[in-house]
């Protein structure tokens, strides 16, 4: 792939695949497959920095996504942080906020510093920062969207963000601008690495333990994700269906 409309192609491919098998991943999917083309009208418009260079960011920051679903669909091993994200999605103990937030959380806090590093290939980093926030903008933008239409889907989810309020529940304070703060950080850190495979696995296996938290809340929000988990809607396409309602409404 080297154009984001051949992303955005591969995304519609593994969206409709998603949808005809019921698997849960296809809720980021949705959710991203509409970051992308969000991120391709931005170009269009010239709202980057470096409108050309941001093609490139997003093909590369796509692909790490679509070679981890490619990869481990076919038996192959993704990144553990992936890994994680696949293997939930075929439970349906956990809501539809934590099966988007663990894609959120591989793609941003492991695959966008990388994906900036290889853009660049070579250069400094500086030059991309602006265009580096502005990506995570548009995501933090959409994802606001759905949280706040989500109670179609989750009914009662907002009692969920009432009881741990104040509460150090990674499920409820993910922040994508603390996401975004460290995956910069990461990338100048890999970008200077000596060995950076090295680099990477070390990354990945933070990011899997901040995964396994997204799955496994404190003991007694458990019972809430639980009881809220109940009154769910079941049918993955149809939840699929309405988050891209959802985030094509913001």
């Amino acid at each position: 792939m080297n154009t984001i409309d051949e992303v955005i192609a591969r995304m519609d491919e593994i969206v409709a695949d998603c949808k005809s098998k019921s698997s849960r991943i296809g809720y980021f999917a949705v959710l991203y497959r509409q970051v992308t083309i969000r991120i391709k009208n931005g170009i269009l418009n010239s709202e980057f920095d470096d409108n050309p260079r941001m093609e490139k960011l997003d093909v590369l920051f796509a692909k790490r996504f679509i070679d981890a679903y490619d990869a481990f669909h076919s038996g192959q091993k993704p990144t553990s942080s992936w890994a994680h994200a696949f293997e939930a999605a075929n439970s349906s103990k956990h809501l539809v906020l934590q099966h988007l937030l663990l894609g959120i959380n591989s793609h941003i806090n492991l695959d966008l510093g990388i994906a900036a590093v290889e853009t660049m290939d070579g250069e400094g980093l500086v030059s991309l920062q602006n265009d580096f926030i502005k990506i995570n903008s548009i995501l933090s933008e959409l994802v606001e969207g759905v949280k706040s239409n989500i109670g179609t889907i989750s009914p009662f989810f907002s009692r969920i963000i009432l009881f741990a309020k104040g509460k150090e529940e990674i499920l409820v304070n993910f922040s994508i601008k603390l996401a975004r703060d460290g995956a910069w950080k990461f990338a100048m850190k890999y970008q200077a690495a000596k060995d950076r495979i090295d680099s990477l696995h070390k990354r990945d296996k933070t990011i899997a333990i901040l995964a396994k938290g997204l799955t496994n809340p404190g003991i007694k929000l458990r019972f809430w994700v639980w009881l809220i988990g109940l009154s769910e809607w079941k049918s993955v396409p149809e939840i699929m269906e309405q988050l891209n309602k959802s985030v094509k409404e913001v």
